[in-house]
């Protein structure tokens, strides 16, 4: 498995990380060692940091041009 690089985005990252911590809490194993680590959050960020995480970000919102050309076509 390829390591992937977490989102530039700050606002994708804390969604993965989010989506992540929840799993975790509905029973999900870490895929870290947890020993020093307690809090669902924390063990899903240091997963994502270290590219153990595979994921896929939503697709991006249209320009309002986009948006305008789609409308007058369809």
């Amino acid at each position: 498995m390829t390591p992937m690089a977490p989102p530039e985005s700050r606002f994708a990252f804390v969604v993965v990380v989010a989506r992540r911590a929840r799993q975790l809490q509905t029973g999900s194993r870490p895929l870290i060692d947890t020993s020093r680590l307690r809090k669902h959050t924390r063990i899903a960020r240091e997963e994502l940091v270290k590219g153990l995480l595979d994921f896929e970000l939503p697709v991006m919102p249209q320009t309002a041009e986009e948006k305008e050309t789609k409308r007058r076509k369809g």
